[in-house]
């Protein structure tokens, strides 16, 4: 241990880090919240955060009860058709938003995306747990994901305004 420098007899300085104060009791069963979709969806988008990676699904007008069903699968089927869509990653997390990439009153496209290929606007590179993101359709009001993940890890789904959130932790430590 060193002392603060300038004075006889100083205290000694520690060094001490802060540990980040990550949440727990996540899972990695299924997760659910029922609710018809009839506003579409606007947007998906990550972003890293020091204990989890977090994908954001942007309804806008859904209120704070949009539906959805989060769940781990070993490989991702496109709902409707039963396609398989590979998903990179050591584990796939499959998530159904109950809104549709299109504009129910119209037809017309409200999240234009290929089925099969990665999240327009999305790139996942550098992040500790998401490797691959796959757009796998609108079926019956509803837009259904495949997230690539490393590792079959701890998630937890929040509801707020005319949004949904999915982080999916860094470890199964603390949520960490």
């Amino acid at each position: 241990m060193g002392t603060a420098a300038g004075s006889a007899g100083a205290t000694p300085v520690v060094a001490t880090r802060v540990a980040a104060a990550c949440p727990t009791g996540w899972g990695s069963g299924v997760k659910g919240g029922v609710a018809s979709g009839a506003v579409p969806l606007a947007d998906i988008r990550t972003g890293r955060h020091e204990c989890f990676d977090r994908m954001v699904f942007d309804v806008r007008g859904g209120g704070d009860e949009i539906g959805y069903y989060v769940q781990y699968v070993d490989r991702l089927h496109q709902a409707g058709s039963g396609d398989h869509i590979p998903v990179g990653g050591g584990a796939i997390l499959e998530v159904r938003v109950a809104a549709p990439s299109y504009d129910p009153e119209t037809g017309g496209v409200a999240y234009a995306a290929e089925v099969a290929e990665p999240l327009p606007g999305v790139d996942v590179a550098g992040y500790r747990t998401f490797r691959d993101t796959r757009f796998a359709g609108s079926f019956e009001g509803e837009t259904q994901i495949g997230l690539g993940v490393r590792a079959r890890l701890p998630f937890r789904v929040i509801q707020l305004p005319d949004r949904l959130v999915v982080d999916v932790a860094h470890s199964w430590t603390g949520a960490r």
